[in-house]
C-alpha cells in the first residue's frame, strides 16, 4: 500500500431517508435522471428520481442480487431463484433461467452488463458454504454460460475501458483479479491478482470504474470506498463514510460526476445501529472530483 494515498473529505449527502437492510447494486438511469438500487434481503428495487424527488419501489417477492437496465427500459435481474426479466412499471416477472435450481441454498448476488451488453451475475451460498457459487453470462439470445466456477461470495465486476480486461471480486479472497476478456465471445482466461486488500480495511465488495481506468471498490466492514490503480495495485485515495458496511458504488448525474454509494445495516447490534444511524442509506458525493462511464444496457428485449 502506498503512503501517498489521499483521504478525501467530501460533502456526503443522503439521497433519501429510506434505509435498506442490505442496500446494493446501484445503477444510474440517464434516460429518467434517476438512481436505482436494491434491498437484497427485502427483495425490493428502489428508484429515486433526481429531477422531481419521486421515490418508487418495485417488490420482486424474493431476494434480489443485482439487475441491469434493458434497451426497452425494463430490467434483467438476478433473483434468488434465477434470472428474470422484470417489467419496470407493473412488476411482472418473466423467467429466463434457473441454473441453480438444484442448489436451493444458493442465491444470486452482484451482476452487471459487459461492454457487449451481456448480463453477468454470480451466485453465493446463503449458508456461508465455501466455493459453491458460480458466475454466469446471459447473452441477447437468452443463452446462459458458466464463466467462473467455485466462488464463495461473487461480487464486484468491471471491464477495462479498452474492453480487453474483466476485473472481478470473490469477496473472502481479499483480492481483485483480472482476466483477459474477449469482447466478441465474452470468453475469459489468464486469471491473475491485481489488487490485494489488507484485512484491517474490510472486505472488497461492489466495484465500478472511472474514465481514467481506475477501480472504485466498496469496503464491507471498512467504512469507506477506495480508488485503486489496477496496473500497479496501488491504493490512490478513499472516501470515508459514516457507516461500516459499505456495499457498492456507481457514478451518476448529468456528466457522471456524482458518486452513489450503497450501504447495509444487516447484522449490526443495537449499539452499533445507535452509533451508525445512517446505516443502510444510499449516499451521494456530488461532483466527487472524478467521472464515471454510463452503465451498459442489456442488449436483449425483455418485454
Amino acid at each position: 500500500m502506498s503512503n501517498h494515498q489521499n483521504e478525501i473529505t467530501p460533502l456526503i449527502h443522503i439521497v433519501n431517508h429510506y434505509q435498506c437492510e442490505l442496500g446494493e447494486g446501484p445503477v444510474w438511469d440517464a434516460k429518467r435522471n434517476s438512481i436505482i438500487w436494491l434491498d437484497i434481503i427485502k427483495g425490493n428495487i428502489h428508484e429515486y428520481n433526481i429531477t422531481n424527488s419521486v421515490f418508487n419501489t418495485t417488490s420482486v417477492h424474493q431476494m434480489i442480487g443485482s439487475f441491469a437496465l434493458c434497451e426497452d427500459g425494463h430490467f434483467v435481474a438476478a433473483l434468488q431463484q434465477g434470472l428474470y426479466f422484470i417489467n419496470k412499471f407493473t412488476g411482472e416477472q418473466k423467467l429466463i433461467a434457473q441454473p441453480e435450481i438444484h442448489l436451493p441454498q444458493n442465491r444470486f448476488n452482484d451482476g452487471k452488463c459487459d461492454p457487449a451488453g451481456r448480463f453477468w451475475a454470480g451466485t453465493m451460498s446463503t449458508k456461508d458454504e465455501e466455493g459453491v457459487g458460480n458466475v454466469y453470462m446471459l447473452d441477447k439470445k437468452e443463452q446462459l454460460s458458466i464463466m467462473i466456477e467455485q466462488v464463495t461470495i461473487s461480487n464486484g465486476l468491471a471491464w477495462s475501458l479498452d474492453h480487453k480486461t474483466l476485473y472481478y471480486i470473490d469477496t473472502p479472497t481479499y483480492a481483485i483479479v483480472a482476466y483477459d476478456y474477449d469482447l466478441v465471445s465474452g470468453q475469459i482466461n489468464n486469471k491473475r491478482v491485481v489488487i490485494n486488500f489488507e484485512k484491517a480495511e474490510g472486505y472488497p465488495d461492489g466495484m465500478t470504474i472511472d474514465t481514467e481506468g481506475m477501480l472504485w471498490i466498496a469496503h464491507w466492514g471498512g467504512w469507506q470506498v477506495s480508488r485503486w490503480d489496477p496496473n500497479t495495485g496501488q491504493k490512490l485515495s478513499h472516501f470515508k463514510l459514516p457507516v461500516e458496511k459499505v456495499t457498492s458504488c456507481t457514478f451518476g448525474g448529468e456528466n457522471y460526476t456524482d458518486l452513489y454509494i450503497t450501504s447495509a445495516k444487516i447484522g449490526l447490534t443495537d449499539q452499533e445501529l445507535q452509533q451508525q444511524p445512517l446505516a443502510g442509506s444510499l449516499f451521494v458525493i456530488p461532483f466527487c472530483g472524478f467521472k464515471g462511464i454510463a452503465p451498459i444496457e442489456f442488449q436483449g428485449v425483455g418485454f
